[in-house]
């Protein structure tokens, strides 16, 4: 049985990867991009096309509730506050 070489997914001076290599090697990219949090630059015929960059982990908050707990409320707030107005003269 003949030994195979592997060729490397990426040189180590660049993160760049032939078009035909990140077809082939896809799922093994975007699972080495989440791990290590490094880009890889998509090529064809030698000429960048394409960037994988991994997700940012930004945490969104719901917007219903945000405010929970923010606000004290001392007294009655729809009751007359005892102020004239000068609608009502």
């Amino acid at each position: 049985m003949l030994a195979t070489k592997k060729t490397p997914v990426k040189s180590r001076k660049s993160n760049s990867v032939p078009a035909s290599q990140f077809k082939a090697r896809c799922l093994k990219l975007m699972d080495e991009v989440r791990d290590r949090r490094c880009e890889i630059v998509i090529t064809k015929r030698g000429k960048p096309v394409a960037k994988l960059v991994p997700v940012e982990d930004k945490h969104v908050p719901d917007i219903f509730g945000y405010m929970n707990g923010t606000v004290t409320i001392l007294g009655d707030i729809v009751g007359p506050t005892g102020e004239v107005w000068d609608a009502d003269r």
